[in-house]
């Protein structure tokens, strides 16, 4: 008897989840009928380049508008025929629009991270704490999710508005009953901060996004307390929890990041970096090692006008100079050799936008600089080459740094050693650098791209003078503060 083979379907990760015998054969029978699989949509929400967004299902009963009839019709019956199963997070179940849950976990997740190879601690941290957190860390993710959407389908704003609403009254309720929220063991309230931080981020770099930053300050700040008085009382040292860790990190990077352009004074202080942690943070794109000597340059430039006496610039230049070794010497690590070769590349690149940042905080640098202008082509070149080997990579800060240090007479940069021809015009190689990036990114790349071009016009209106001299007294205005911070007030470039 001769047998018949039948073709093997293609299985994928999400195959066994809320699936039974029964569908999968009613899968299989509609490949074969209509010479292509259908997939659940929750689980194909890929933004390809050029479209306008993810295409899933929309909230409610409210339908796509890109499928066919039938491919709606056809998840429709899959939808009918799953049968319920146990939820690692029995919350989703009250508070529905699970579709924004997935599409977190799916789009946002990934987004955080400076390389697609990385894993993301939006979901190796937070997403084991959400299966005992209460509904409304839930919501706030959701929220972040339909804001993030937003940004493809419009209609997701007034979604996303309404899920915001809800967490912020919840959290103001629980702050009203005292102290005792803010200083539990559980960091519930301070990871709804994050996700309402992160909301405000997403939504075009909203300035609120400062306010929750404070709020987080003085929340970790009474929290860094109850466990101070823990050690004293138990004679025990006290280690705080994965989640707590990250949240607090969270906050700090921010806060540092930010102010590296509009060169504020700090909110959260250098205990969380240590200047001998080389070990690069995959999230973070950089080791804690240079963050410290970041943060260190902007403290010392903050330092600079209190200065009155010969032998205080001398001090000034003496470690001035100490952080100039510190950060040529400097070499990140990653945390194990099987991590991505790509988040090295990363970390070197921040390196380099920090010695951009240091020449002209500390010394005065400006584009037409020779050492300024190596630099920025050298950034820029591995930019290019980095999101050619990674189309998901964001290296935001770099960027920014290279741009808004960029040579207005800058038009031919290098020469393509493939093609012959020079790469010209920087200002439009930073531009389409950008909308390569955004499709990567939860940074608010149209916000930042604002502010590079209000630097640019304000370097533009100053060509027309007849020099712009270099300020000599450390009193005098240098170039970061005459033309970035003015403009770059709440800026997040994480």
């Amino acid at each position: 008897m001769e047998a018949t083979w039948l073709a093997i379907p293609a299985i994928h990760p999400w195959t066994f989840v809320n699936n039974d015998v029964t569908l999968i054969r009613r899968l299989c029978d509609e490949e074969q009928a209509h010479a292509g699989p259908y997939l659940l949509p929750a689980f194909n929400a890929k933004i390809a380049i050029g479209e306008q967004g993810p295409r899933e299902p929309m909230l409610s009963s409210s339908r796509p508008s890109s499928p066919s009839s039938r491919s709606m019709e056809m998840s429709e019956m899959l939808m009918r025929n799953l049968r319920p199963s146990l939820s690692l997070f029995p919350h989703l179940d009250e508070l529905g629009n699970q579709v924004l849950f997935d599409y977190y976990i799916k789009q946002v997740c990934p987004r955080t991270m400076h390389s697609g190879l990385s894993e993301s601690p939006f979901a190796s941290v937070i997403l084991p704490y959400c299966v005992s957190a209460s509904p409304t860390v839930l919501r706030a993710i959701q929220a972040l999710a339909a804001c993030h959407w937003s940004q493809y389908d419009s209609q997701y704003s007034n979604v996303s508005l309404h899920l915001k609403f809800r967490v912020l009254s919840e959290i103001r309720k629980r702050i009203s009953l005292g102290p005792k929220a803010l200083v539990a063991e559980d960091p519930e309230v301070l990871v709804i901060v994050m996700f309402l931080c992160l909301f405000d981020l997403v939504d075009d770099c909203n300035q609120q996004w400062i306010v929750h930053l404070k709020g987080a300050k003085d929340i970790i700040r009474l929290r860094r307390q109850q466990l101070h008085r823990l050690t004293i009382d138990t004679n025990e040292s006290v280690q705080q929890d994965p989640v707590s860790s990250f949240v607090e990190n969270f906050f700090a990077f921010q806060d540092v990041m930010g102010r590296t352009a509009c060169a504020k004074a700090d909110l959260f202080g250098s205990s969380y970096w240590r200047q001998d942690d080389t070990t690069i943070n995959p999230w973070m794109g950089c080791s804690p090692a240079l963050i410290s000597i970041l943060f260190s340059v902007m403290d010392l430039s903050r330092s600079r006008r209190l200065m009155v006496s010969d032998e205080d610039q001398v001090t000034f230049s003496i470690k001035a100079t100490i952080l100039n070794s510190r950060l040529k010497a400097l070499k990140q690590w990653p945390h194990t050799n099987g991590e991505s070769p790509t988040i090295r590349r990363i970390a070197e690149l921040k390196r380099l936008a920090c010695v951009v940042y240091l020449n002209c905080a500390l010394h005065g640098g400006r584009p037409s600089d020779p050492t300024i202008r190596s630099y920025v082509w050298i950034i820029l070149k591995d930019i290019l080459k980095l999101l050619a080997l990674d189309a998901t990579c964001h290296v935001i800060w770099p960027l920014f740094v290279a741009a808004v240090e960029l040579d207005p007479l800058d038009t031919e940069l290098w020469i393509d050693p493939e093609t012959g021809s020079a790469v010209t015009d920087g200002r439009r190689l930073v531009l389409d650098l950008l909308t390569k990036m955004a499709r990567s990114s939860v940074s608010s790349v149209s916000r930042t791209r604002v502010v590079i071009e209000q630097v640019w016009k304000s370097r533009d209106f100053n060509l027309s003078k007849s020099s712009d001299p270099k300020p000599e007294a450390f009193s005098d205005i240098w170039d970061w503060e005459k033309y970035v911070a003015p403009v770059s007030d709440a800026l997040s470039l994480v």
